[in-house]
């Protein structure tokens, strides 16, 4: 009976492992530790081994194969369970997560709130990133990840918890939206969006019946924090979920004229299917009760305008 080819060596499939999810030889060095030309090596000795292309194209611009983009979604996943496996091994250490998070969610929802559960799980470190690109756990190395998902939206490879509704309205600083303002004088004030949500205020729109004229003057930026500070600086009006407005209205530094409409959207935790993690249930659990207990949006401040 013949027997099985052996396996491929480890450091030659954790080396083309780094260079899928990373996107190249050069990244992929620097995380390993090592040249650029070991990386280059290894990943050779693996399709050698293995008896099939798994990169394509020219040095500087290499792409994967199918097969080699299989491969890679597989050794992703396989590593990942192995790091977690070997962090629950160590008696007394401490298990640190990664979660990648919108930025202004993480600013002035998510951070505000962290300390209860750092405290009820003192052995959890979290460490937080910023993102708003789509999740792909077969890629990203997050132990999880916030993001808003509209019904209906794919998400392979994840499961996914909704934890927060998203409520979405017009904010300014007070001076700008006055009490008795006329909806012409509304309409006549700079419009802010941030890059991330260019629609913001046609979904607005569409959400309140609030039918305004073309924009005399747009100002973008590049991200909602830079937009929600423009706003409480007076440079305009903004639209913005409630989630990420809350502190400041209840500081008064901004208000919001029309109140705040529910979205079909909602603010989801994301995390790898199928891979079990304690910390990663208790994060998820924490953020549902959070969710929960989070002050629904406050009635308009002005309802006549």
């Amino acid at each position: 009976m013949s027997r099985p080819p052996p396996s491929p060596p480890l450091n030659a499939l954790r080396a083309f492992e780094a260079f899928a999810r990373l996107g190249g030889m050069t990244a992929a060095a620097a995380e390993l530790c090592v040249t650029h030309g070991a990386v280059s090596r290894q990943v050779r000795a693996l399709q050698e081994a293995l008896g099939t292309p798994l990169v394509t194209g020219p040095r500087h611009r290499l792409a994967l194969t199918p097969a080699g983009a299989e491969l890679a979604a597989r050794l992703s996943t396989g590593f990942a369970v192995i790091n977690d496996a070997v962090a629950a091994a160590r008696p007394g250490d401490h298990r640190e997560i990664e979660i990648s998070c919108l930025g202004t969610l993480a600013l002035k929802w998510l951070i505000p709130r962290l300390g209860t559960f750092l405290a009820a799980h003192p052995e959890v470190r979290v460490r937080l990133s910023e993102s708003y690109a789509p999740v792909d756990f077969a890629r990203d190395r997050f132990s999880g990840a916030i993001r808003i998902l509209n019904p209906g939206t794919e998400t392979p490879g994840a499961e996914v918890t909704p934890f927060l509704p998203q409520y979405q309205g017009a904010v300014a600083a007070p001076h700008v939206t006055p009490p008795g303002q006329s909806l012409d004088a509304f309409a006549a004030l700079p419009r802010l969006h941030a890059a991330t949500f260019p629609e913001s205020w046609r979904v607005w729109s569409d959400l309140t019946d609030v039918a305004l004229p073309p924009a005399r003057v747009e100002r973008e930026f590049a991200h909602n924090h830079s937009m929600i500070e423009a706003a409480a600086a007076g440079m305009g009006v903004a639209i913005a979920p409630w989630a990420f407005v809350a502190p400041d209205i209840a500081a008064g530094r901004l208000v919001a004229p029309f109140g705040f409409a529910l979205r079909p959207s909602q603010f989801a935790f994301l995390r790898p299917a199928g891979r079990k993690d304690a910390a990663i249930d208790a994060f998820r659990d924490w953020l549902v009760a959070e969710g929960a207990v989070s002050p629904p949006p406050i009635p308009s401040t002005d309802p006549g305008v």
